[in-house]
């Protein structure tokens, strides 16, 4: 038959594709990215096996050279030795000639044996997976056209897009140039949507680049991680086992004092307490200082909070001549950007001992509390709070 075994109408073409391409998704995010690349969780061998099968069907791709790909990339984001950044090579590139790129990435001496530690290397691997990574493929054609006839070409050649066009491309490309940021990693991640569907939660990239080894990629309330719904769905089937989320800081109303725990939660959560520093200072300050009734102010302010929240190392030359104009307008603004790039040098030591970095945190609570900023000072007096989170 024309239509194959199963002789669907189109919208039921339509959801086939739709159900084969979020299966291949899945597959990625759960197994190659959050369980092999970065550990977060442990997979039953039965439910591995199937993803490591599936992807050998639908991508051709090899555990072992994804795995070192990308661990590469977070080693080396954004410079020249990232295999794949948008801030180096240009947006168009890394969007259009993904799959190109991980291929060059993939044959560069030694990258992916450097990398790709801990990855499956059992018999099947070796012998099938890798040596015949593209016979998947050809297996995988065979099977649309049994069961859907002609039309089963189109469908397999969606397959073979949909991976190299939305991970390769949109994820690795538009997840680190366009988009909104809930942290300041050191990195140009973004968010491209709160609502990671498409794509398996990757859409979520820059909770993902501030905190790696974390499981679940949703931070905000409003944010939703389809992976990690499948991940939780896993656990109760007993097929998966959370090993690290992230966690927000554990506050404590009747702590007072900056002690030892504090500098340890200051130091673990470092991403939030730097989220927190835009949102209850950074931003207050800056609407207060610059933005009034006219237009232009109200831009101007919008400005000095994007600039201010920058890691300044990240800025290029234009955009730091443009936020040291906004600063020389006031001293408020001055004294809050000094304050954080200050908090920031607490947890970049620590190589120091204990003792120097309670010392150190001790002294910018002080500083902080005596600068006369209000919205400063409640920052500094809520930081005495914090308390290391409970372990998972």
């Amino acid at each position: 038959m024309i239509n194959g075994i199963l002789d669907l109408n189109g919208w039921q073409m339509v959801l086939v594709v739709l159900g084969l391409t979020h299966v291949t998704i899945v597959a990625v995010t759960v197994y190659l990215h959050r369980c092999q690349a970065h550990r977060a969780l442990e997979l039953h061998p039965l439910i591995a096996h199937f993803f490591r099968f599936w992807l050998w069907l639908t991508t051709g791709m090899i555990t072992r050279e994804w795995v070192g790909i990308h661990r590469r990339h977070h080693a080396r984001c954004e410079t020249a030795e990232d295999p794949h950044s948008p801030q180096v090579l240009g947006l168009s590139k890394v969007l259009w000639e993904g799959a190109e790129l991980y291929r060059a990435a993939a044959e560069q001496d030694g990258l992916v044996d450097r990398y790709a530690h801990g990855t499956p290397d059992d018999w099947i691997e070796r012998h099938l997976y890798q040596r015949y990574n593209f016979a998947g493929i050809v297996v995988m054609l065979a099977i649309d056209v049994v069961l859907f006839g002609i039309p089963g070409v189109a469908i397999w050649a969606i397959q073979m897009v949909w991976i190299p066009f939305f991970a390769a491309g949109v994820i690795n490309g538009i997840g680190h140039y366009w988009g909104y940021r809930n942290f300041e990693s050191p990195d140009a991640a973004t968010n491209i949507s709160p609502w990671g569907i498409l794509i398996g939660g990757e859409e979520l990239h820059n909770n993902h680049h501030a905190f790696p080894s974390s499981a679940r990629l949703s931070s905000r309330w409003w944010e939703f991680d389809i992976g990690w719904m499948y991940i939780r769905l896993f656990s109760v089937l007993g097929l998966a086992r959370v090993r690290r989320v992230a966690r927000e800081p554990l506050l404590q109303a009747e702590k007072n004092a900056v002690d030892m725990e504090t500098v340890k939660a200051v130091i673990s959560h470092r991403m939030h307490v730097l989220a927190n520093y835009a949102r209850e200072v950074i931003m207050p300050v800056a609407n207060a200082e610059l933005c009034h009734s006219e237009k232009h102010c109200r831009r101007l302010a919008r400005q000095a909070r994007r600039l201010l929240v920058r890691e300044e190392a990240s800025l290029d030359a234009p955009s730091r001549q443009r936020l040291e104009s906004i600063l020389s307008r006031s001293q408020v603004l001055a004294t809050v950007h000094r304050s954080r790039q200050q908090l920031q040098q607490v947890w970049e030591r620590t190589a120091s001992s204990q003792d120097v970095l309670l010392a150190a945190l001790q002294q910018w609570c002080r500083e902080a509390e005596d600068s006369g900023v209000k919205a400063l000072q409640e920052f500094a007096r809520s930081l005495r709070s914090y308390a290391p989170a409970a372990s998972h």
